[in-house]
Formats: C-alpha cells, sequence, structure tokens
C-alpha cells in the first residue's frame, strides 16, 4: 500500500542561528569602523607632526649657522651647493623669510627655505628645485612656510576678527578634508578654525589674504588650507 504524499517541513535558521550570525557581523562591522578610526587618527597626528617639525628646523639651522633658512645672506659659505636667494632683492639677511609660502619661484627665500633646510641635514627630501621638491603632506597637500605679517590683505589667511593670523612665522598645508581640519585644531589650537593660533579657509579659489572658515562651517567633505602661527 502506497504512503500517502506527506508535506516535508522547510528549514530555516533557528534564532540562536541568526543571533549568532548578527553577532559576527557586528564585530565586523565594529572592527572596521575602528579600523578606519585608527587610520584617521594617524593622518590627524602626520599632519600635527608637520607643524611641529617645521620650527625645529627653524631653530636647528639658527643654532648651526645663526642665520634663518631661505634668509641666510652667508648661505653659500655655509652649507656646500646651497643656494642664495635673490628675490625679494636685496633683503637677505634681514631676519624675515620673504615670499608666499606656497611661492613656486626658485629664487624666493621662502622657496629656498626647503632646500637650505635639507642640505643642512635638518630635514628629508630633494634639494634641487623641480618635480617632488615643495613638500607634501600626508592628504598629498602642499606645505610651506613664511614669516608673519600684520598686514590682513597679505596674511596666508585671517581671523574672524578681521586681523592676520599671528606668530613670528606661519606655516600653510593644503588639501586637508574638513574632518581632519576640526581634529587638528582642537588638538593643536584651541578648536576654533576661524581664531586663534590655527585657521582654516577653503583650499579651491586660496589667495593670501582669505577669511577664516568658523568651525561649526567646515564641512567634512571639502579640502581647506589650513595655517598656523609659531
Amino acid at each position: 500500500m502506497p504512503y500517502p504524499n506527506i508535506p516535508r517541513r522547510q528549514s530555516g535558521f533557528t534564532l540562536i542561528e541568526i543571533a549568532i550570525v548578527l553577532v559576527i557581523i557586528g564585530l565586523l562591522l565594529g572592527g572596521i569602523l575602528k579600523g578606519q578610526e585608527l587610520i584617521n587618527s594617524a593622518r590627524v597626528k602626520n599632519l600635527a607632526t608637520d607643524f611641529r617639525n617645521i620650527p625645529l628646523f627653524i631653530y636647528g639651522y639658527q643654532d648651526k649657522f645663526k642665520a634663518l633658512p631661505g634668509d641666510d645672506s652667508a648661505v653659500a659659505t655655509h652649507i656646500t651647493g646651497a643656494t642664495l636667494a635673490t628675490t625679494p632683492a636685496g633683503m637677505q639677511g634681514n631676519g624675515v623669510i620673504n615670499g608666499n609660502w606656497n611661492s613656486s619661484t626658485a629664487t624666493d627665500e621662502s622657496y629656498l627655505f626647503w632646500q637650505h633646510v635639507r642640505l643642512a641635514g635638518l630635514a628629508p627630501g630633494v634639494t634641487t628645485p623641480g618635480a617632488g621638491y615643495l613638500p607634501t603632506n600626508a592628504s598629498g597637500g602642499t606645505i610651506g612656510i613664511q614669516s608673519g605679517t600684520t598686514d590682513a590683505a597679505t596674511t596666508p589667511v585671517k581671523g574672524a576678527d578681521g586681523n592676520a593670523i599671528g606668530g613670528a612665522y606661519v606655516i600653510c598645508t593644503t588639501g586637508i578634508l574638513g574632518k581632519f581640519v576640526k581634529q587638528l585644531d582642537t588638538q593643536m589650537d584651541d578648536g576654533n578654525t576661524a581664531a586663534g593660533s590655527m585657521m582654516a579657509t577653503p583650499t579651491t579659489g586660496y589667495a593670501n589674504g582669505a577669511s577664516a572658515t568658523a568651525t561649526g562651517n567646515i564641512d567634512d567633505a571639502t579640502t581647506y588650507t589650513v595655517c598656523m602661527g609659531v
């Protein structure tokens, strides 16, 4: 006698199996997010290191040669193979790093600053002006330095009060995402990106005398130029 057709039960996951899968997914997501957080923290740390190292280059050079890198009027005597800055004319040895921080003029003091500190053994990098000469940050943006100024029209960036960023020297770096800008300012200054010793302004359309952007208006996905007075 044939057996009657008995419907087969559809198998599925038990509640315990589903719970285990959800726990594993949670752990994976947590690990990914934590890993991204560590990567972001490392990038901000690298950016902060750039700002901290450049003053050390200046002090080390001054200790060796009693002059400023880039502004050294006797650099050809002090360092074999070094180039004497010739622009602005007649300004060498005046105790000021003349020229814009982002200058691409190979005779400017602010441009030759990098050659002088590298040939002096204070910093790594290319010593011949050209491709790869200007230093870059962890985000691929350019790093530069110039002497500070009280002129709000020619300062690298001015605060919400309209005044030039303060400092004997101003270090600037480009192409930093807003989410890193806020972390960087909190770590190194007062957390206000439109005041204090560190300020930020959008990289797109940047020109000296640009107004700083307030922290609340910093967009995480926009790139900024960040400057710090030291």
